[in-house]
């Protein structure tokens, strides 16, 4: 058995090669046909959502078939431009998280409400004054975060999941009144779809029922083939590339009073993008600060949105959906979502895909539509849920706020007799409600208590009988 050789008395010893640090998860390299193929992945769980977005637009603004394509065009590119930002985080623009960003939800709504009321450019004029409203809020940013408590914001999405709802019924039902109106074959086509995610979701585990929306989607779109509810003669039109128009609409006019309730929502927004992007960094495991990276966010969400007023699309946000595949599969990397980004031009850029998309029925996306955004409801509901609505005060903040912000869902035209600019901010049951509930709590839980300690200290002798709770 030999012994180890030893160096000779007196013999100079290398040092120890220095070990090279390994790169954390989120920014770990990979090969790249994984991170592509992953990278589609993300891009098939959410491109419903931009599908659906342009398609409520279409359908609610009665745009022509031609703007419908030049639209979704649109939003695939900047939803692919957006995830880029936030996944590579160039300058002081995104967090350097694997987001992915989108089009739609209560933004959208908005954008339709001003539309309808005030017409298309001023609707685009609106998402460019409140992207440059958001980078002069965002420095004072963390103070205004003390009014929009999990109980303020908890409130509203639960008004607007109620609302997006109501308008992808709409799409299934076609509007009251109007020759069609839930007509069974597009109530049955409707329906079908849901069962069809349901029965995926049912059916599937792992990253298929991740994609069940998407495939109930796929199999609501081929049982309407099969009907002939599809004109695919209109799908092989045209050419090879589309570019997105800029500006579609016209020229943007600029109206702040219409653009006060998309301006609200972005503060709403800024706390959600603010709980977005903590989550995601517990996903990837990365620890963060919040003071910095989180403004990260908000510039790339303002940036993207920017771009995208000039191009006809409601405020583009981070989107929350691509975290569950990040928890699913276990790839944390960013550059997973940067290739979502460059699959979602690269769809953006191909005429025939974006026609494909275009020639879906209305009732198949209505179908997807109530399903993603009932979603949005439940989330709403376990915000509520962490609120502490045993307190008697947080209830009747709660219910207020919910009446009057489900007031205008509910019964539509309440508002009609009230002036023009007045009646925009009260048909918005998202902004109601939301500054309800943001009043509300100041009034209960800032105000009050200091009305209340000045008052028994100027009377100490009298007995404090009242509930504070």
């Amino acid at each position: 058995m030999s012994s180890p050789r030893q160096s000779p008395p007196g013999a100079e010893q290398s040092p120890p090669a220095p070990r090279t640090p390994q790169p954390h998860p989120v920014d770990e390299s990979r090969p790249l046909g994984r991170i592509l193929l992953f990278g589609i992945q993300h891009v098939l769980v959410m491109a419903a959502t931009p599908i659906s977005a342009i398609f409520l637009m279409s359908a609610t603004l009665r745009l022509d078939p031609g703007l419908t394509v030049n639209l979704l065009s649109a939003a695939f590119v900047l939803s692919g431009a957006g995830s880029l930002i936030q996944s590579l985080g160039p300058w002081r623009f995104g967090p350097r998280l694997p987001f992915v960003m989108l089009p739609g939800g209560a933004p959208l709504i908005l954008f339709l409400a001003i539309a309808e009321q005030h017409g298309l450019p001023t609707a685009t004029g609106a998402v460019i004054l409140t992207a440059a409203f958001i980078f002069v809020v965002l420095p004072v940013f963390s103070r205004l975060l003390a009014f929009f408590p999990t109980l303020v914001i908890g409130t509203m999405i639960v008004i607007v999941g109620i609302n997006l709802v109501k308008v992808g019924a709409v799409l299934v039902t076609g509007r009251p009144g109007t020759p069609g109106f839930a007509d069974p074959a597009n109530l049955a086509l409707g329906l079908a779809t849901i069962g069809f995610t349901v029965a995926f979701y049912l059916l599937s585990s792992g990253t298929l029922r991740q994609l069940a929306v998407m495939l109930g989607l796929l199999a609501g779109t081929a049982l309407a083939a099969l009907l002939g509810s599809i004109d695919l003669g209109r799908a092989a039109d045209g050419g090879l590339l589309t570019l997105p128009q800029l500006m579609p609409f016209g020229s943007p006019q600029f109206n702040l009073v219409a653009a006060l309730p998309l301006m609200l929502y972005s503060l709403a927004s800024m706390a959600e993008a603010t709980g977005q992007t903590v989550i995601n960094a517990e996903a990837v495991g990365k620890e963060i600060d919040k003071r910095t990276d989180v403004p990260k966010t908000v510039r790339g969400d303002a940036l993207t949105s920017l771009f995208g007023g000039f191009f006809g699309l409601p405020l583009m946000v981070t989107s929350g959906e691509n975290i569950g595949i990040v928890r699913v599969t276990g790839v944390r990397s960013r550059f997973v979502t940067a290739a979502a980004g460059v699959v979602l031009i690269v769809i953006g850029f191909l005429a025939p895909v974006t026609r494909a998309i275009s020639v879906i029925p209305a009732a198949v996306v209505g179908g997807t539509a109530m399903v993603v955004f009932a979603v949005i409801t439940v989330l709403g509901v376990q915000m509520l849920g962490r609120s502490d609505l045993d307190q008697h005060t947080r209830t009747f903040i709660c219910a207020v706020a919910l009446a009057l912000g489900l007031l205008p869902i509910l019964v539509p035209g309440v508002y009609a007799g009230f002036p023009p600019n007045v009646r925009i901010l009260l048909e918005s049951g998202v902004a109601v409600g939301a500054t309800v509930a943001a009043v509300l709590n100041i009034l209960f839980h800032h105000v009050r208590p200091g009305v209340v300690a000045r008052l028994a200290t100027s009377r100490p002798a009298t007995a404090r009988t009242e509930s504070t709770r």
